[in-house]
């Protein structure tokens, strides 16, 4: 602490640096020029790899059109991409496990999220903004003992 400031004329002439300052988001790749991200929601662990590419997206080695065949779950996978403006840019593999088809596709789209945020540091306020970039962590309640299920009770029978 160099420089002591005594009142307020003083304040505005200090050249101390402000304490918090927003973190700079920098480009994550690996040697192979990949955007590498895990996304997860409910038990579902998705691993996502992004590379610049024609828009094919394979998931556990199988094209995602099979893969996921509803089109809701095909449309939850491809909101990041879509709402990023970047559909036919970057390639996406994907390995996921865990969980069923809905919760494998909220897993994939935070991944793809994540990754696109990993190779593009600009796109974050858009990721942000749609709410991609935050994990949704409601996972299914524990059952307890003397419960039937999580939180329903058995059948009262006064005989």
């Amino acid at each position: 602490m160099a420089e002591t400031i005594n009142s307020l004329e003083d304040l505005g002439t200090s050249t101390v640096a402000p304490v918090n300052t927003a973190p700079v988001h920098v480009q994550k790749l690996d040697a192979q020029g990949r955007a590498y991200a895990t996304g997860k929601r409910k038990n579902a662990v998705a691993r996502v790899w992004i590379k610049p590419g024609k828009g094919k997206v394979v998931i556990n080695g199988r094209e995602f059109a099979t893969y996921f065949a509803r089109p809701v779950l095909q449309l939850i996978v491809k909101q990041p991409i879509v709402a990023t403006e970047r559909v036919d840019q970057y390639d996406v593999v994907v390995t996921v496990a865990g969980g069923g088809l809905s919760g494998q596709a909220g897993a994939v789209r935070h991944g793809i999220s994540k990754a696109l945020n990993f190779f593009e540091p600009g796109l974050r306020p858009v990721l942000k903004k749609g709410g991609f970039l935050t994990r949704d962590s409601r996972v299914v309640e524990r059952k307890k003992y003397g419960k039937a299920k999580a939180r329903r009770s058995f059948q009262f029978s006064k005989r």
